[in-house]
């Protein structure tokens, strides 16, 4: 029997889209898929609406997600990874906002475990968390079976409620106290996590978050790219 560390370790957990980057990589990377002939115009279109109802609350974020990911059913994960990594120095790199990199090194000095807590999967994630020297990733994990995408994600995405889930898992193995720990986000979809920790950051909100944060007296900052 695995004995999990007793919860002493303070945690920072950093959304990615408008918090560390000042854009929505998600977009970015459509524009990307569809630049390049692998996205028809209807399903960049179907997508595109998918970040503008996660952003306003309104998905099924389990149902979306499993819709999102049976296109790259039989497609090589290499093949992903190498395309996702190329795309991540040309067009994300610009979009590091460095008040996020500062704080991250904050936390560090700070002794606290730092993770990357994000809807993305890890082809969007792990570059970045590389750049910035985070160790951890949570994200949304795509189901693989001998080097290909099967089409299927391994439930629950982190994104929502699914964030709560992922980030009580990872503290409970790392022996991290949220009620100590700090996550930082701009997203009103990030609720159930700002509620969950005991330290909660806004950042760059959106319009309905301002608004609870404001209400809750949470600190709110505006990070911004260089």
């Amino acid at each position: 029997m695995t004995t999990r560390p007793e919860p002493t370790t303070v945690g920072a957990f950093f959304d990615v889209d408008h918090t560390l980057l000042a854009v929505n990589s998600a977009v970015l990377w459509v524009r990307h898929q569809r630049r390049s002939g692998k996205m028809s115009a209807a399903k960049a279109l179907r997508s595109l609406s998918w970040v503008v109802r996660y952003r306003l609350s309104l998905l099924d974020l389990e149902a979306v997600t499993a819709r999102a990911v049976r296109d790259y059913a039989g497609v090589p994960v290499a093949e992903v990874e190498a395309e996702t990594r190329a795309w991540f120095e040309a067009e994300i790199v610009r979009w590091i906002c460095p008040e996020g990199q500062a704080r991250i090194a904050r936390h560090r000095q700070d002794g606290h475990t730092v993770a990357l807590l994000s809807s993305g999967t890890r082809f969007s994630v792990e570059p970045l968390a590389e750049r910035l020297g985070v160790e951890h990733v949570l994200c949304t994990r795509l189901e693989e079976t001998g080097g290909i995408f099967t089409g299927k994600h391994l439930a629950p995405a982190c994104a929502g409620p699914g964030k709560v889930v992922v980030a009580e898992k990872f503290a409970a193995d790392h022996g991290i106290d949220l009620s100590r720990s700090y996550f930082y986000t701009d997203s009103f979809s990030d609720l159930p996590m700002l509620e969950r920790v005991g330290r909660p950051q806004v950042v760059s909100p959106d319009p309905r978050l301002l608004r609870r944060a404001r209400a809750r007296k949470w600190p709110i900052e505006h990070w911004t790219a260089a």
